[in-house]
Formats: structure tokens, C-alpha cells, sequence
């Protein structure tokens, strides 16, 4: 990234989530939330796993009775991932779930109920070493704020923050990192900014409820987006009403974007024009397709002409620009060699695993498996 948009993150208290450190000069994490049955540990195992697949950090669980604290404590047996259990009104099943080793409690303290409960939750989170998240949502704002306010504001957001807070503070326990969402982009934005200022623990990033998986990343990117270039945010979750693993990609994707964090293919595509050589947008789905699984950061360019291909070409790791009557195929950023249309998704394929290949082993030649033949 250019010096001058370089983003200077927030000071902000270290925690840790499991093995995974939050605020600080940690790197910014992503996190998704399950939407499978608890009590179902087998389906909700799977897609813990395949959330981890896809590179999340954290995993939230939600854990609203005894009943799926046991089990829980089942699926936190079976992955290798730090675990959120998300958890609302009563402390017994917070005292449990600490029990069974959750990484991290999140709970709104005071939706716990009496001071005693509270103190209770917090003493086994201190005993356990596990760090708590209050979660300050606008669809659920004590009806005192509601009255006061008329409706969610930022200013409400925040004063219902610290109220949950303050009994933190009290209770002389500063392990915790905190979020203030609302599905409104733009109160969202201000709570962040508002709170960021008085106090010293990370934050948690999100538009909450942000709609389907094209309208909601286009929500959370921009939201999400302000406050990250403003240095605000240690964790991140894109709330889509999707396939969390959707999730977990925007978010990185977000990430990416801003030169945050790198993780995966950076594909840089044309949206394709009349001038193109090519399909672009075939050969752009189905590469995004194979590609899922490299986590290794990479940029790859597919431009369909020679107007702008071979400038962007030169700028990635594999390149390839549309001509006649063969396509040209860049790789670190110096043209190698003429590829026919109907070799174009193969031949980038094993380009770009054959790079990956050379910097992991030391320009090794190995064998190069492609997605389809494993």
C-alpha cells in the first residue's frame, strides 16, 4: 500500500480468544456465527470445520439452554478453532460452558439479571481465563433507552454500552472486547466512532442483520470499510443471511481491499467488453471456483484485451490478456507464453498452483495437482 493511505489502527487493550490474539498489533480478525441447531453436534461440527476452511479465526456458537451446553461441550471437543459461546439471561449456562473450555463468553451483563448472577459469570471467567464480549445490538436496547430515545440512535447504542461496561469496570474485570450493531449503516458507524474514543478495549465489528449476500457485503463493506481506514476494529463479522462460509470470505475480502490483512487469491478481473477476447466472465466464476482453496496471497489478473491487459498483467504474480489469435499468459510480470481459449481455466490453474509451488519450496519442481484431479 502507498504511504500515504497508510491506516494507523486504534490503540487498544490485548485479549485473547483461545490461541487467537484480538486488539493490540494483532492482526484484524474474522469471524462468522453457526446458524445450525446446537443440539445437532454433528451438523454444526461440520460447519465449524468448514468455516475454518475457509479461514475464519473465530467461530460463534449459539448456546441458549443447558440442553446445548452439553453439547457444545461435545463440539468443542472435535475442533481445533477458539469458540464464542453466545449466551443471553441465564448465568448458569455462561458457568457451564467455562466449564467445558469455551474460548469466550459473550454475553450482555446486564441482561444477566441480578448483580450476584453477574458477578458469578464473571468469577468463572476469571478463574477459566476467558475474556468476555458485550454485544450492544439497536434491535435490542434496554426499554428505558427505547423510551428515552424514541428510537435506536448512536448516542443510545453507546450509553447502553457502557451501562454493560460499568458493571464490567466494577467488577474489576477489563478482559473484554465489545460491539455496537445496528443494521443501519450509518448509526452503526457513529456508535463505533463515538465509543472508540472512551475506551481502551478492542471492538468488534459489524452491520448487524445487513440482508442477503449481495446487499448485505455491499452494507458491511462500506460500513465496515469507514471504520477500518479510520483504525477502528479488531474483529470483524459480514452478517449475511447466507452460507456463513459467504461470510467469512467477504470479510477477508474487505480485508483485502483496504490492504489489511492478504489472504487467498486478489483476482482482478475486466467486467468484460465487446473488445474482449475471451469470455471473461466464464472463465472469472469458474477460476474463483477452483481457487477457493489457496489461502496464500496472490494477485492474479484477467483482463480480456491487449487495451489494458498487459499493464495489469505485468503488475501480477500470473497474468493473462486477451489476443488474437492466442490469449498471452504473464507470469511475474513478463510475458511466457501464447494460451489457446479452450485451455484458458487449465492452463491459469496450474500457472498460478505452480507458482505457489516454486515460493513455498524453494523453486523446487514438484508435481502440480490441480483442483479437479485431486
Amino acid at each position: 500500500m502507498p504511504s500515504e493511505f497508510k491506516i494507523t489502527r486504534r490503540p487498544s487493550r490485548q485479549i485473547h480468544v483461545g490461541t487467537v490474539a484480538v486488539g493490540g498489533d494483532a492482526p484484524i480478525a474474522v469471524q462468522s456465527m453457526t446458524n445450525t441447531n446446537t443440539c445437532d453436534v454433528t451438523g454444526t461440527v461440520a460447519q465449524i470445520k468448514a468455516l475454518q476452511n475457509a479461514g475464519a479465526d473465530i467461530v460463534r456458537v449459539s448456546v441458549p439452554t443447558l440442553e446445548a451446553a452439553e453439547a457444545f461441550g461435545q463440539i468443542k471437543k472435535s475442533v481445533n478453532i477458539p469458540l464464542v459461546a453466545d449466551i443471553h439471561f441465564d448465568y448458569r449456562i455462561a458457568q457451564r460452558v467455562a466449564e467445558l473450555g469455551v474460548d469466550c463468553l459473550r454475553i450482555n451483563p446486564g441482561n444477566i439479571g441480578r448483580e450476584d448472577r453477574v458477578r458469578a459469570v464473571v468469577d468463572s471467567a476469571k478463574d477459566k481465563g476467558i475474556p468476555i464480549r458485550i454485544g450492544v445490538n439497536a434491535g435490542s436496547l434496554e426499554k428505558d433507552l427505547q423510551k428515552k430515545y424514541g428510537e435506536p440512535t448512536a448516542e443510545a447504542l453507546v450509553e447502553s454500552a457502557l451501562r454493560h461496561i460499568d458493571i464490567l469496570d466494577r467488577l474489576n474485570f477489563p478482559d473484554f472486547k465489545i460491539s455496537l450493531k445496528a443494521s443501519e449503516v450509518f448509526m452503526t458507524v457513529a456508535a463505533y466512532r463515538k465509543l472508540a474514543t472512551q475506551i481502551e478495549q478492542p471492538l468488534h465489528l459489524g452491520i448487524t442483520e445487513a440482508g442477503g449476500f449481495r446487499s448485505g457485503a455491499v452494507k458491511s463493506a462500506i460500513g465496515l470499510g469507514m471504520l477500518l481506514t479510520e483504525g477502528i476494529g479488531d474483529t470483524i463479522r459480514v452478517s449475511l443471511a447466507a452460507n456463513p462460509v459467504e461470510e467469512i470470505k467477504v470479510g477477508f475480502d474487505i480485508l483485502k481491499s483496504l490492504h489489511i490483512r492478504q489472504k487467498g487469491i486478489n483476482l482482478i478481473a475486466c467486467p468484460s467488453c465487446s473488445r474482449q477476447n475471451f469470455d471473461v466472465i466464464k472463465t472469472v466464476n469458474e477460476l474463483e471456483d477452483r481457487l477457493e482453496d489457496i489461502l496464500q496471497p496472490m494477485d492474479v489478473a484477467v483482463i480480456g484485451c491487449v487495451v489494458n491487459g498487459p499493464g495489469e498483467a505485468r503488475e501480477a504474480h500470473i497474468g493473462l490478456t486477451g489476443g488474437t489469435p492466442n490469449n498471452l499468459l504473464y507470469i511475474s510480470g513478463k510475458p511466457d507464453h501464447k494460451v489457446k481459449n479452450e485451455e484458458l481455466v487449465d492452463e491459469l490453474e496450474r500457472a498460478i498452483r505452480a507458482h505457489i509451488a516454486q515460493e513455498n519450496d524453494g523453486q523446487r519442481v514438484i508435481p502440480i495437482l490441480m483442483k479437479n484431479e485431486k
